[in-house]
């Protein structure tokens, strides 16, 4: 069993996996009510919340374990907030130390890329590892905050970048256009609700890098363009507008990603297409990539929502995956020299 924990950001959360029987249980605290006030989260607020709150988290983890014990502590090492990453890899050491047992360093961004394969675990956990091979090589999407990502995973769990933004992230540019039409904090799933009234037409917005030979992303141009469109309209106007808007803008960011997905899948044929990260719960990317998915007669695997944000469940699934493949980083639980990694890359 696999004790895992995640605190990069203003998630506190924790899992427990059996590679035998699945989730044993996960647990987690948002702080988004805490930093929505802020219109952002606050780096210094979300390092102390986590110090308030694992303490109560672990508790229901040691209710529900009762006299077992875990084989290994697995822990996010990075990207993050350093304060946040110094806090979840402090309580992970100190379990490892409590229960004598290892500690596994995880990507967190590497995670992302392996969670839409948690439905499939899900499914047959004994016998997942007997088909995990079908599913590469993959072409999987991480779309978040502070990422955009499209890469490829091999058979051996290699993971190569293809293209990925230049300046602003997807979800970024979503929540930054959000705050121009001074919709409250989190942007994103505000913008997706008033989409879902307006007309997705109505107004255009460019899409960057539309050149198969330009393999990146980029979103700041989007965000100019509506601070520009916003200053032509007074308050009555933008009022009657922001659906259409809101809908033409989410429309926007899509397209550049499913664009830029279609020329890569178009080269090359995968075997499974992935989507992951925290913008991975708006419906209208999950809708366009399965029918990218389905045209192109290639299989989709959507990360559950409750494994899009940041979340402990993929932390303990990539741990799994990496003593599937004989390829995690093992920690002496008398040692564990591992410090935050808050730049850390997908590959």
């Amino acid at each position: 069993m696999i004790l895992a924990i995640e605190s990069s950001c203003d998630e506190s959360a924790i899992a427990l996996l059996d590679p035998k029987l699945g989730f044993y249980g996960e647990w987690i605290h948002s702080q988004i009510e805490l930093h929505s006030e802020y219109g952002g989260v606050v780096p210094d607020l979300a390092t102390r919340e986590h110090l308030t709150h694992f303490p109560n988290l672990l508790r229901a983890v040691k209710k529900k374990l009762a006299n077992l014990i875990p084989s290994a502590i697995a822990v996010t090492q990075g990207p993050g907030l350093a304060g946040c990453l110094a806090m979840g890899i402090s309580t992970a050491k100190s379990l490892a130390s409590y229960y004598k047992i290892p500690l596994i360093p995880i990507n967190h961004l590497q995670a992302h890329a392996f969670s839409p394969f948690i439905f499939c675990f899900e499914k047959n956990p004994p016998h997942f590892k007997d088909s995990f091979s079908n599913y590469f090589p993959h072409l999987g999407l991480v779309i978040s905050g502070g990422n955009t990502l499209l890469f490829e995973i091999t058979k051996n769990l290699q993971i190569t970048i293809l293209a990925e933004t230049v300046d602003d992230a997807a979800g970024e540019a979503i929540d930054k256009g959000a705050k121009l039409l001074g919709l409250p904090y989190p942007g994103g799933p505000q913008m997706e609700k008033l989409s879902l009234d307006g007309n997705p037409r109505e107004y255009s917005f460019p899409r960057a890098f539309s050149s198969p030979q330009d393999m990146k992303f980029s979103f700041s141009g989007l965000k100019t363009s509506l601070r520009y469109l916003i200053e032509k309209m007074d308050d009555d106007q933008l009022n009657s507008s922001i659906n259409s808007i809101c809908a033409s803008y989410q429309k926007a960011v899509v397209d550049q990603i499913i664009r830029k997905t279609k020329q890569v899948l178009i080269t090359k044929n995968y075997s499974s297409i992935g989507l992951s990260g925290g913008v991975a719960n708006n419906t209208l990317l999950r809708e366009s990539l399965t029918n990218l998915g389905k045209n192109s007669r290639t299989p989709v695997y959507l990360a559950k929502k409750s494994h899009t944000g940041d979340n402990a469940g993929m932390i303990a699934f990539a741990a799994y995956l990496a003593n599937l493949k004989k390829g995690c980083e093992l920690k002496n639980s008398e040692t564990m020299e591992i410090s935050f990694k808050p730049n850390w890359r997908l590959s």
